[in-house]
């Protein structure tokens, strides 16, 4: 059952159909209502890229041209993100890239729509989304981009500064909620899961032209830790 059946506007975690492929996740969170953030936005921008993903990539929330084509890192972070991704030897065909919250949250002005971060509150409520994305693609390495997914999904008190690009032995919580309970390994899971964190591109845009070269090559760096992991 989607969450398109909630209509209410108060905030609550996302009721997301069970034993689902990515295909039919994604019809199902088209209609998602789980808070207020569906509304002024223009549609649900759920997670692409194969089932085969090895990585997936992690970031805050859609943006504003990510919000319009329905299909997330497609602006200026996202074409950052591929020049990357390109310069670490990764294909983004081989990722699945999704974000932590699937709307667009924004504060509208009269000449464009002003990002706004996700609260505590939008992060809960679409948190299954992402828990049922991990529980399809188990991957062998999750990169968060930016501080509020690493927040989200590491820890409340993780600074992308101080921790960025260690890989963190990590249980996707989606995976574990699906093999709770079973007496056999899941085959199709790896042996074990890693998390890396970095910057978001969209950060390494805003940072001063004198600091953004080396900004960018950090960004490489980390992504050079996981190219070498998945060799």
């Amino acid at each position: 059952m989607g969450c398109h059946q909630h209509m209410s506007t108060e905030n609550h975690p996302a009721q997301v159909p069970s034993d689902a492929g990515l295909g039919e996740l994604r019809q199902a969170a088209a209609g998602c209502r789980a808070c207020e953030l569906w509304e002024p936005a223009t549609q649900t921008v759920f997670g692409e890229g194969p089932e085969t993903a090895r990585i997936v990539f992690v970031g805050e929330q859609p943006g504003d041209q990510e919000d319009r084509a329905g299909e997330p890192f497609v602006g200026p972070a996202g074409k950052l993100l591929d020049r990357a991704l390109g310069d670490a030897a990764i294909d983004r065909r081989d990722a699945y890239i999704t974000n932590a919250v699937k709307h667009f949250r924004f504060t509208p002005t009269p000449k464009r729509r002003i990002h706004q971060s996700p609260g505590a509150e939008h992060l809960r409520a679409c948190r299954p989304w992402l828990e049922a994305e991990f529980a399809v693609l188990k991957p062998e390495i999750v990169v968060c981009l930016g501080a509020v997914a690493a927040k989200a999904l590491i820890s409340p008190s993780f600074r992308i500064t101080r921790e960025r690009g260690q890989l963190l032995p990590w249980t996707p919580p989606g995976v574990a909620a699906a093999e709770d309970g079973d007496d056999e390994p899941d085959e199709g899971a790896p042996a074990q899961t890693w998390m890396l964190a970095t910057a978001h591109p969209s950060a390494i845009l805003r940072t001063p032209d004198e600091g953004r070269a080396a900004a960018y090559d950090a960004l490489v760096a980390d992504l050079k830790v996981v190219a070498h992991a998945l060799a």
